[in-house]
């Protein structure tokens, strides 16, 4: 009887190097082993692109935004951000009382005055420069709102209203605009020009009596920069 087992043919059959079932086994792993080599090779293309792209695109952020030494921005970039402060912080009104709320300034490049009501000689020429410097971004201007803060309770000069049309003119607590906008030193903040992104954060803050060309040029770079995913109105 131990004789005919070992001779059955399907026993023999059953010992052979070369069982065919291993084969079909191994055919069942290949779209899967493929479709791994792929994402691999997609992966590291990816790679390569990001490599290759990112002196590009480093060295555009630099030249439009930050500047190597030598070639600064004429505004000082602020660091860390500030964003817009909520109601509770900054607290706005128009001219006629309403409230507005923060937010609702962002998705426009804001070009910022402080100044009182009564506006004396600076803050008349901030305000005359900042609507100039509006006008000379051509079809680029309305991606740019201007915004003239009040900080005190004293009213608008009404000889001043029409050429501010168009513009944003808002009144906001005088200490509330301080924690928002830094002043340079022995300076306050209607000294200066601020300039805040479309995403509502304070970006850069021009020097006392900065030269208008200079801020112009500053503008342009960063709206050229910006182009890919900023447009106008909110």
């Amino acid at each position: 009887m131990s004789g005919s087992r070992s001779s059955d043919p399907a026993a023999v059959e059953s010992l052979r190097p070369d069982e065919p079932l291993s084969f079909a086994v191994h055919t069942l792993n290949v779209p899967q082993a493929e479709a791994v080599r792929a994402r691999s090779g997609r992966l590291k293309m990816l790679a390569v692109l990001l490599v290759c792209a990112a002196p590009v695109i480093a060295s555009y952020f630099t030249y439009y935004v930050i500047r190597p030494d030598g070639r600064m921005n004429t505004g000082e970039l602020i660091d860390p951000q500030r964003p817009i402060p909520p109601a509770t912080q900054l607290p706005l009104t128009r001219l006629d009382g309403q409230p507005v709320a923060p937010e609702s300034l962002r998705q426009q490049w804001l070009l910022i005055v402080v100044g009182g009501g009564a506006c004396d000689a600076r803050c008349e020429r901030q305000l005359y420069l900042q609507r100039q410097l509006r006008e000379t971004l051509g079809r680029e201007k309305d991606r740019v709102d201007r915004v003239w803060l009040i900080d005190d309770a004293e009213p608008a000069r009404e000889v001043l209203l029409p050429a501010l049309e168009g513009a944003q003119v808002l009144r906001a607590p005088a200490e509330a605009l301080k924690a928002w906008l830094p002043a340079a030193d022995g300076q306050s903040p209607r000294a200066h020009f601020f300039l805040v992104d479309p995403l509502g954060n304070l970006m850069l803050r021009f020097p006392v009596d900065a030269d208008p060309s200079k801020v112009k040029r500053d503008l342009e770079r960063l709206l050229r920069a910006s182009s890919s995913w900023d447009r106008a109105g909110r």
